[in-house]
């Protein structure tokens, strides 16, 4: 077997297209797809689609639950509402634990979220970021997202966060919106994905293994 679903864990600070380049290099297979990006300074498991019987199921993929481990830093807010972007303002604000509890309290089930402009979902066409990096910034439509967050600890001015979303929630997004109902502003300092569907980071291969001669197939899976 040579084609099938392989689970990678991403190193940090590697782009998401990374993987299906060294992917290709290994496996000799041209179609190689993925059940959704990462940004580059975010880690976790990444489900690979090794072959056309794979990549042609992508949007089954793509539409799964996904499960995430996050720090949002308050206090500080970028124009890509992560650790990447540009500082756009600074508050000093210290929110009471109360406060936070409240916050969260009001981003759980059902929510209305509007995409960053810093992302590659289109409108008229265009990739919201190739407009952001113009300077560009236009109205975007808010989306229906479903969204559990749990806080795990709160140590101004980190909040550690893990949350379990739908397809098509940005977490950078969430991070920025708790920021601006605390009155802080908030971006996203870390990003973990632990679980996609029915996949989990527990099971998948570091992608510093993931280097010519290094053996897939005990590590390849079938349908799902």
């Amino acid at each position: 077997m040579n084609s099938g679903i392989l689970l990678v864990d991403k190193a940090k600070g590697s782009p998401s297209f990374r993987l299906v380049s060294l992917l290709r290099k290994i496996t000799q297979i041209e179609k190689i797809g993925h059940s959704g990006t990462l940004d580059p300074f975010a880690t976790g498991l990444m489900v690979m689609l090794i072959g056309r019987d794979y990549t042609k199921r992508s949007d089954e993929f793509l539409t799964t639950e996904k499960e995430y481990q996050t720090t949002v830093h308050l206090g500080i807010s970028t124009d890509t509402y992560d650790i990447e972007g540009q500082v756009t303002s600074r508050s000093d604000k210290v929110p009471t634990l109360c406060e936070v509890e409240v916050a969260i309290s009001n981003f759980q089930g059902e929510i209305s979220q509007v995409p960053p402009m810093f992302s590659a979902k289109k409108v008229q066409g265009k990739k919201l970021y190739d407009l952001a990096r113009k300077g560009i910034s236009i109205e975007r439509q808010p989306v229906l997202v479903r969204v559990q967050i749990e806080l795990l600890s709160y140590n101004y001015p980190e909040l550690e966060l893990r949350i379990t979303c739908s397809k098509g929630t940005y977490i950078r997004s969430l991070a920025h919106d708790l920021g601006q109902f605390l009155g802080t502003g908030a971006h996203l300092s870390t990003l973990n994905r632990l679980r996609s569907g029915s996949f989990h980071l527990k099971d998948a291969v570091s992608q510093e293994l993931l280097q010519p001669g290094f053996d897939l197939i005990p590590h390849l899976r079938g349908s799902a």
